[in-house]
């Protein structure tokens, strides 16, 4: 089993959705463009939003155990994905990639 590199690499928000439907959160998300998280085979890494993570994890663990081209060709790199966490809105986008290092 393999680690695999997630990094966020866009957040969105949309305000007009938020204002309309959402009760105020105080602090909805964490996470910051350029911040990376590795995860250790299929465990969850630390500080990665729980939300995200139930996005994301069948894609880590597909990745870990050596999974490539997904959907036939979608990612350029067959060994990564791009995955959004669950968030309506706002929606973080994270680019999870297979490192060479394997999981402990």
């Amino acid at each position: 089993m393999k680690k695999v590199k997630i990094t966020v690499m866009r957040m969105a928000c949309y305000t007009d959705l938020m204002e309309q439907y959402e009760n105020p959160i105080a602090n909805a998300c964490n996470m910051e463009v350029g911040q990376v998280f590795v995860a250790n085979g299929w465990q969850k890494p630390e500080g990665l939003c729980g939300s995200a993570w139930e996005s994301m994890s069948p894609f880590v663990m597909a990745l870990a155990c050596g999974a490539e081209d997904f959907y036939d060709g979608w990612m350029k790199n067959k060994r990564s994905a791009m995955i959004s966490c669950n968030d309506g809105f706002r929606p973080v986008s994270f680019l999870l990639e297979t490192m060479e290092e394997r999981a402990e």
